[in-house]
């Protein structure tokens, strides 16, 4: 697992993540807002195809070319608070038709940013196979990317 991520299920149709950054909130959200940033962290350091339209009805489609593959994703941004909220769907292409919702609320307190993710799924089966696929890791290695990258910024 990595370092300072928290991953818990609240109800049995979503998963929570609570990671915190030293970081100030409007530099964690920028780093979620344009391929400029996120093709840094999001596939755990891999090299990324990175497509984005970031304003709420825009999508985004990124493709991870990790050493087992490549892998990708895709999904709609439903909602954007600047620099508190991001909601967006998201589906692996994989397993078209498999589609969650994922609302991201960031808070700063003394200059760390608190990013809390719950990812919302229709059933319970849907959110099991999530967690079995490994996302808890990957997830975990993004945010650790994510970390070292906010640190070049700072």
């Amino acid at each position: 697992m990595a370092k300072n991520l928290t991953v818990t299920t609240p109800s049995d149709l979503e998963i929570k993540m609570v990671r915190v950054f030293d970081a100030p909130k409007e530099l964690v959200f920028a780093a979620h807002s344009s391929c400029e940033h996120v093709k840094h962290w999001w596939g755990r350091g891999n090299p990324l195809d990175c497509e984005m339209d970031f304003r709420p009805g825009g999508h985004y489609r990124f493709v991870e070319h990790a050493p087992d593959g490549d892998w990708a994703f895709r999904g709609e941004y439903r909602d954007i608070q600047a620099p508190d909220r991001i909601v967006q769907t998201f589906e692996f292409e994989g397993m078209p038709g498999q589609i969650c919702e994922e609302t991201l609320e960031l808070t700063e307190e003394g200059g760390k940013t608190t990013v809390t993710s719950i990812t919302r799924f229709d059933t319970k089966a849907q959110r099991d196979g999530m967690i079995e696929s490994g996302m808890s890791e990957g997830a975990g290695q993004s945010y650790d990317a994510l970390d070292a990258y906010l640190l070049e910024l700072r």
